[in-house]
């Protein structure tokens, strides 16, 4: 039966104004709308206060929520999109559906095989190559600043005689040669 299931995915974006128990009841609103379509609820991630990339109704942040679910049928993302118009309390929507790529980055991401990988701090810094490479050369060039140039030695601030410059050779200009097809008219002549 799973087979002939619909993936779909729908992130909406809540007002921030609400307070947390309405913020919560809107998400619960649209799972239990889907749960009545005898839609099958994968998962849903609540992502949070998040700042929005742009102003949207005078807001700046605004509260992030994907719900993930398999349908037999798309008939039900109409309604949805329908009543997530109407609704005040959501600002913006989107919701599309799955293929095999997406279904497994949501699955990885569950996992937690994709997303931060937190990596041990290391106290030797020579073993930690997580540094910014060239902040790390800008740093070898402030040390390098610091120090005084070395002076050359005694020895080689001696002067040397100069070499003498070579006698110019006199070029000869050269003669052109005379062309191919002329020489071929004064044989026939």
């Amino acid at each position: 039966m799973s087979d002939l299931m619909r993936n779909y995915e729908v992130t909406f974006i809540v007002d921030p104004v609400l307070s947390g128990e309405e913020i919560k009841t809107t998400a619960q609103t649209y799972s239990d709308m889907l749960k009545n379509a005898n839609a099958e609820i994968v998962h849903i991630d609540e992502m949070g206060l998040r700042t929005l990339a742009y102003p949207i109704n005078k807001r700046n942040s605004g509260v992030y929520y994907c719900i993930e679910f398999r349908v037999p049928n798309g008939d039900i993302i109409d309604d949805l999109e329908l009543a997530l118009r109407r609704d005040e309390r959501i600002m913006r929507f989107l919701s599309f559906k799955l293929d095999k790529f997406g279904i497994k980055y949501n699955e990885d991401k569950r996992n937690g095989l994709i997303g931060k990988a937190k990596r041990p701090k290391s106290k030797d810094k020579k073993d930690d190559r997580r540094g910014d490479r060239r902040g790390d050369r800008r740093g070898d060039r402030r040390d390098n600043r610091d120090k005084k140039p070395a002076t050359p030695a005694p020895e080689a601030k001696a002067a040397k005689p100069a070499a003498p410059a070579p006698e110019a050779k006199e070029v000869k200009p050269a003669t052109p040669a005379p062309a191919p097809a002329a020489e071929a008219k004064q044989e026939e002549e």
